[in-house]
Order: C-alpha cells, then sequence, then structure tokens
C-alpha cells in the first residue's frame, strides 16, 4: 500500500492535498453548532447529484411525457418514489442550511477582510443555486411549475428595450413549451451543477487560503507556537470531521422524517396543484413560488407599477439580491463578531431576519391592501440594514477584542 500511495504521490498529490486540506489544515478551536451548516450544504449538495442521476434515468424532457415519466416514477419505479421525495426534499433543505450557513456569516463577520472572496464565491453560489433550483422546478411539469415558471419568465418581458427579447430567448417559444423544458433540463442537469461544483470547490480553496473565522472574530494565524502551527487552532481531521458527523446524524434524522412521513410539508415542499398536469388553458387560483424564493416575490409584487410597466419591482428584486455582494464593503465596525458588537447592529441584524421571515410568509399570500402595505414595510426595512449599515456599524458601541480566542 505505501509503494501503492507513492506511485499515485508521484503523479498526484494526494497525501498533499489531503494534509493541505484536512490533517494539517488548522481551525479555530472554538467552532460551535453554527459551524455545521458548510459541511451539511456539501451533503446535501451530494444527495441532490446522487438522486438526480437516478431520476433522470426515468424522466424524460419531454412537453408530452414529463408530467407521466413523474408519474411512472413515482407508481412503477422501484423505490422511484423514495428517489424523488428524496430530491425534492432535498431542494428544500438545501436552501435551509444555505440560509443558516449565511446567516452565520453576518453574524460573525464571516465576509470581513481578508475573507471577501470567500464571501463573493458563496454569494455567487446561491445565485446558481437559485437557478437551478427554478429550472428544476418547472420539470415535474405540473400546473404550479408551468404557471410557476410562466410568471417568472414574463418577468423579464419588464426589462425596457430587450424584455420581450429577452423572455422570448428563455422560454426558447413565444410559449413555455417543450423547448423551454429541453433547455431547462439541459441547464439543470448538466450545466448548472458543473458551474456549482466549480464554484464550490473555489469557496473551500479561498477558505483554506485565509483559514477559518471563528465565533471570537479573530485570526488565530497571528499567534503561532514553536511548531508552526496556531496556538489557537487544532486539525480540521479528525476533530471536526468527528464533530461533523453529529450534524449530520442529526440532519439526516430530520430529512429521513419528512422524506417518510411528510414529503409535502403541508403544501410547501411540494404543492397539491403540482400533481396535477399541465393545463395552458387553466390558470391555478393563487400562483406563487417555492418558498425559498417567496422573500424576494414580496418585494416584487410590494412595488406599485410605474407607468403600467412592472420593471420597478423587477429590478428592486434582482436589487435585493445581488446587494449581498456588498456586504464586506458596506460594513465599516472596528470588530467582526456579533459577540462584541454593540445593540445597533445587534437590533438592525434582528429587524433584518425579522423582515426576510415575514417577506416569505407573505410571498405565498394571496395579495390583499393589508398584506402588500406590510410587505411594503418589511421591504424598506429589508434594505436599510445594507444601506444604513455605514452608518450604525461606525457608530456603533463595540467591545474590546480578546488576543486569543475563548473556549465558548
Amino acid at each position: 500500500m505505501e509503494k501503492l500511495l507513492n506511485w499515485v504521490d508521484e503523479r498526484f498529490p494526494l497525501t498533499a492535498s489531503y494534509k493541505a486540506h484536512l490533517s494539517e489544515y488548522y481551525a479555530p478551536k472554538n467552532f460551535n453548532f453554527w459551524y455545521f451548516f458548510g459541511s451539511l450544504a456539501l451533503l446535501v449538495l451530494v444527495i441532490q447529484i446522487v438522486s438526480g442521476i437516478f431520476l433522470t434515468m426515468h424522466y424524460k424532457p419531454d412537453a408530452a411525457l414529463a408530467f407521466a415519466s413523474v408519474e411512472y416514477i413515482m407508481r412503477d419505479v422501484d423505490y422511484g418514489w423514495l428517489i424523488r421525495y428524496v430530491h425534492s426534499t432535498g431542494a428544500s433543505l438545501f436552501f435551509v442550511v444555505v440560509y443558516l450557513h449565511m446567516f452565520r456569516g453576518l453574524i460573525y463577520g464571516s465576509y470581513r477582510q481578508p475573507r471577501e472572496l470567500i464571501w463573493l464565491f458563496g454569494v455567487i453560489i446561491y445565485l446558481v443555486l437559485m437557478g437551478e433550483a427554478f429550472m428544476g422546478y418547472l420539470l415535474p411539469w405540473g400546473q404550479m411549475s408551468y404557471w410557476g415558471a410562466q410568471v417568472i419568465i414574463n418577468l423579464f418581458a419588464a426589462v425596457p428595450f430587450i424584455g420581450e427579447d429577452l423572455s422570448i430567448w428563455i422560454r426558447g417559444d413565444y410559449v413555455i413549451g417543450d423547448a423551454t423544458l429541453n433547455r431547462f433540463f439541459a441547464f439543470h442537469v448538466i450545466a448548472l451543477p458543473l458551474v456549482l461544483l466549480g464554484l464550490v470547490v473555489a469557496h473551500l480553496v479561498a477558505l483554506h487560503e485565509v483559514g477559518s473565522n471563528n465565533p471570537d472574530g479573530v485570526e488565530i494565524k497571528k499567534l503561532k507556537g514553536e511548531d508552526g502551527h496556531p496556538l489557537d487552532g487544532i486539525p480540521f481531521h479528525p476533530y471536526y470531521t468527528v464533530k461533523d458527523i453529529l450534524g449530520v446524524v442529526v440532519f439526516l434524522m430530520v430529512f429521513t422524517a419528512i422524506v417518510f412521513f411528510a414529503p409535502e410539508m403541508g403544501g410547501y415542499f411540494l404543492e397539491a396543484n403540482n400533481f396535477i398536469p399541465a393545463d395552458s388553458l387553466k390558470t391555478p387560483e393563487h400562483i406563487a413560488p417555492v418558498w425559498y424564493f417567496t422573500p424576494y416575490y414580496a418585494i416584487l409584487r410590494a412595488v406599485p407599477p410605474i407607468l403600467g410597466s412592472q420593471f420597478p419591482g423587477v429590478a428592486l428584486m434582482g436589487v435585493a439580491v445581488l446587494i449581498f455582494f456588498a456586504m464586506p464593503w458596506l460594513d465599516k465596525s472596528p470588530v467582526k463578531s456579533i459577540r462584541h458588537r454593540g445593540p445597533k447592529f445587534k437590533i438592525a441584524l434582528t429587524l433584518f431576519v425579522i423582515a426576510f421571515i415575514g417577506l416569505g410568509i407573505l410571498g405565498v399570500l394571496p395579495v390583499t391592501i393589508l398584506y402588500t402595505w406590510i410587505a411594503r414595510v418589511l421591504s424598506i426595512i429589508y434594505f436599510a440594514f445594507f444601506l444604513l449599515m455605514p452608518w450604525y456599524t461606525m457608530n456603533d458601541t463595540v467591545k474590546p477584542v480578546p488576543e486569543r480566542v475563548t473556549s465558548k
């Protein structure tokens, strides 16, 4: 085995990669449960790829056959129902762990120097994941898949000058049909997963280049022992690989409970209308995207049309996502972690979380005058968190940052 390993190492940096990214990668010794969600996101990505491969073996990207092929998977393929539910549940839980992973970045300042590039890669991953989820949502060819895609694609028609041509280019036809289904299938199964894998690798390489952040916001590379290793660091393997197993076990318990007992999650993971074949002549009573898109959908609906154009709402919805790119340069606080920040940042972050969750709830509800005004107020709070960040982070009271990480 040693000779075989040496033979491989002479031709491929297997041992060097193992040491660089696992056994000799020193991570802060005070990681808490918030640091589970990065590895869990990687686990869900693997689950989605594996379950997706099995689904494509029986799925037919044809407007006349797509819905029937999904029913065939559910009813006639051995354990096809399980594969489909694993994939649909994984799609929603992917966003759960990604949102929690991003929230951890917000509370501990993981987007701050020198980790700006890690954050930017992460936001791009988030954008690609949204595209991947949207295109995959059309594939079952149910009523909500069809009309949800119809609504989202028609939003691009609101872009001035190029809107109509842009929406036709995305659909591949004048209406959603075979061409749309085929190109969405190609992007969902081949193009975007390849991009996603590349971005995940870049995200991890950038992380291991500058080192992981920690709940104290202390740079552990500043203090090193005689052996050259950080005094407040421990090898990622075996310490954190073992610790992550705890997170994986708890996550898989929740995951399997949903798959076997509540795969539809009350209509939030799988809508009732999506068990009805797509019908271009019959519009569902209430069209709403999947829950993980609803905060941005609520922002879109909260903006009134100007001169009959819905473009302001579309633009604001896009800005609501893209503004995350500016985070590293909007935060002017001298400290990173919420442990050492003052009340202004804590209040602002609390209001932001309330606004985000509130918009998500409003996005699945029918439009009323009251809900629209609540969405407008929450949208203002959402954007105020970012736009006012230079002011309240610069003028906030802060606590002194310890020289070394704490054990808590």
